[in-house]
């Protein structure tokens, strides 16, 4: 079978991985060292996806030392307890094994530390079907999207960009993927909106995984 993309790169969390519980529940805790009690869903949800630093300084007017040290809170909880509170979201293991069995290069490209990112995966068994599983760094770096894409392009050597496309669930994928005039799909069933992927202009829009298999034959 023919497919207009051979190299697919997902995001993670809220895209591969329902990653919420584990993030809200060390944001909550890296709150509570400044004496906030934080119990908005909407505001915690907000979390999932973009880099952690930048959350903390716009949902909480933090500055950047204080954003820094938010995130070091927030890796206490995280690291040994939140990291286990994730599950996989329906279709993704038939999604994957379907499109490796049919010779496609998938790809990751998250915003969390890359040492979480392979953790995450193996605990599920599904970093098997990764050709490269892409992330920050453990300093804060490399954190936003476009700079995590370069990295694992220029890991796999990837220099035919019409022949990628991302996959994810928040407006920071699509920018970041329109960084590089990167195709995007966004997915609803994660923590963006529909209205979130329509204002980013999202080229694709999916509400299950295996709907993906029809825009990229």
């Amino acid at each position: 079978m023919q497919y207009k993309y051979h190299n697919i790169i997902f995001d993670l969390d809220g895209t591969l991985i329902n990653s919420g519980p584990g993030i809200i529940h060390a944001v909550q805790y890296a709150l509570k060292k400044y004496g906030i009690n934080e119990t908005d869903m909407t505001v915690l949800k907000s979390f999932v996806g973009p880099p952690l630093n930048q959350q903390f300084i716009n949902c909480y007017n933090f500055s950047h030392e204080q954003s820094l040290e938010a995130v070091k809170y927030f890796r206490e909880y995280y690291t040994d307890k939140g990291i286990l509170e994730n599950e996989v979201y329906e279709q993704i293991p038939e999604l994957l094994k379907t499109l490796v069995e049919n010779g496609l290069k998938l790809l990751i490209a998250s915003s969390k530390p890359e040492k979480f990112v392979k953790n995450i995966l193996s605990q599920h068994d599904l970093l098997k079907y990764f050709a490269f599983a892409g992330g920050s760094l453990l300093d804060g770096s490399r954190i936003n999207k476009d700079d995590v894409l370069a990295y694992v392009l220029k890991q796999m050597q990837i220099t035919d960009l019409n022949d990628c496309i991302m996959v994810g669930d928040r407006k920071y994928d699509v920018i970041g993927a329109k960084k590089f005039n990167l195709k995007c799909v966004g997915v609803t069933y994660g923590y963006g909106s529909l209205e979130e992927l329509k204002d980013i202009n999202a080229d694709f829009i999916i509400d299950k995984p295996l709907e993906l298999l029809s825009i990229i034959k």
